[in-house]
């Protein structure tokens, strides 16, 4: 199991995460998208990701926002693993899959 990491090394990870945040014991971001159906396409992309790595987010789904919570639950915090899903996330969507559409 990867380590919990440190307020300060998240801080410094977030940095390279565009709109990710620290929110308790998560990073979060929400992602706005025009349309309600395009941001269940979003979901289902992410899900397919995490499913793959075996790492899941919390999704909470308010129309036409999509809000990602991402922590390691078996050590109740932020990990490496949970920036390796960020990342993987921010891959997809740098790919033109499922792209948020401007507000």
């Amino acid at each position: 199991m990867p380590a919990l990491l440190s307020d300060a090394a998240v801080a410094a990870r977030l940095k390279h995460l565009g709109g990710w945040r620290k929110e308790g014991k998560f990073i979060v971001k929400t992602f706005e998208f025009k349309k309600f159906m395009d941001g269940i396409a979003f979901v289902d992309s992410v899900a397919k990701i995490a499913e793959k790595e075996e790492h899941h987010p919390d999704i909470n789904v308010r129309y036409t926002a999509v809000k990602l919570s991402l922590q390691t639950h078996s050590e109740g915090g932020v990990t490496e693993w949970d920036f390796g899903l960020a990342e993987r996330i921010e891959r997809c969507l740098g790919k033109g899959r499922r792209a948020p559409s401007p507000r």
